[in-house]
């Protein structure tokens, strides 16, 4: 008799126990929902550059993953039926290009998506099994489902992509995260617009699953919690506060890499953790995304914000900014809570920036969102 319930209680366990250990870099995560952490996202993840109006961040999609990023928001745009990911309808540096050489991957601003799937996402996520990672594509052209789907059998991710029980989840139905290692659905994509769940089930509607704060913020005192986007209900949906501040060229915003530290600060007027202590408050939990720019700048601080907010410590390092020219690794760093400069200057324009003010000239630079 008892050892008939010994047998059923340790089945029991064995059902209801994630295998997994380790999530995202730490214990204390594996149980807990998906919707109910807090992950550092990288703004335009793959607008990678130095002295380059058009970039948002200094280090590549792979070097993101490495310090922390776990969600990758990119903006897709269709290209004689392929779809790239760039911030314009097309860079015309490539012209009608299918492939992009592998060796010119971290230095270009338009990417095939297909290739950052496969040799950037797919690459690192089987190389990292313990972690799942958040892609939000924007569907700038309003691309079907279906040629997104495509794009993911081709790139081999389908198979690791996460499949909700439904349309839309609120925050505290979505699986944890030791379930979705173990079931090996690591990979959770959003699409802005055309999801299609009876379709592509994987490709999960954004804004009725997370709704979003304003974006081209301007002013380090005017970041705001309210809902700008998304059609969930704020007191149960994920959403995303958009925390990178821009300044104004000719009218348009590009990123304020001066005010970077300070915008990424854990604390202080302006800063990340201040914005996510009073959006935290209002709503009585905390963000679940923080789409940042330069991720880097601040020395970890961006990381250190999201980790208080899981209740986990931070214990990582992140590489120092990149100066304005020049080449060299990545450096450690230890975190900057507070203010001080960055490794970027203001001055000195390259062709590549002078290049994207003719854009803006000509009105062929869009809004970066």
């Amino acid at each position: 008799m008892l050892l008939g319930l010994t047998l059923v209680v340790l089945s029991f366990l064995r059902f209801s126990v994630n295998a997994a250990t380790v999530c995202n870099g730490h214990t204390e995560l594996c149980d807990r929902s998906y919707g109910n952490i807090t992950y550092v996202g990288a703004h335009n993840s793959y607008a990678v550059g130095v002295n380059n109006l058009a970039a948002n961040q200094d280090y590549d999609l792979k070097q993101q993953l490495n310090d922390g990023v776990r969600l990758l928001q990119m903006q897709a745009h269709e290209n004689s039926g392929d779809i790239y990911l760039c911030h314009t309808a097309w860079i015309i540096q490539w012209g009608n290009s299918a492939q992009l050489p592998q060796d010119r991957y971290e230095t270009t601003y338009d990417f095939h998506l297909t290739y950052n799937l496969r040799y950037a996402v797919q690459t690192w996520m089987d190389a990292h099994p313990e972690d799942v990672v958040t892609l939000l594509i924007v569907n700038s052209d309003n691309l079907a489902a279906t040629q997104f789907a495509s794009v993911y059998v081709a790139a081999g991710v389908d198979s690791m992509s996460y499949s909700p029980k439904s349309a839309s989840l609120s925050a505290s139905s979505w699986p944890t995260l030791g379930s979705l290692i173990d079931a090996g659905t690591r990979l959770v994509t959003f699409l802005s617009t055309t999801a299609s769940f009876d379709t592509v089930p994987y490709l999960i509607d954004e804004f009725s699953n997370v709704w979003e704060t304003p974006f081209n913020t301007v002013d380090n005192t005017t970041f705001q919690c309210k809902r700008d986007r998304g059609t969930g209900d704020t007191s149960s949906s994920m959403y995303l506060i958009n925390h990178f501040l821009d300044t104004l060229v000719l009218g348009n915003p590009i990123p304020d890499v001066v005010n970077a530290n300070l915008t990424n600060a854990a604390n202080g007027t302006g800063s990340l953790g201040e914005e996510v202590a009073v959006c935290g408050g209002l709503y009585n939990r905390y963000p679940n995304f923080l789409l940042v720019d330069y991720y880097e700048y601040g020395g970890g601080s961006v990381f250190q914000v999201a980790a208080t907010a899981n209740r986990v410590t931070y214990t990582g390092t992140v590489p120092t900014p990149k100066p304005t020219s020049g080449s060299g690794g990545p450096q450690t760093s230890s975190v900057d809570t507070g203010s001080g400069s960055g490794g970027r200057t203001s001055s000195g324009f390259g062709m590549a920036t002078l290049f994207a003010i003719c854009c803006v000239i000509i009105g062929a630079f869009s809004v970066f969102i």
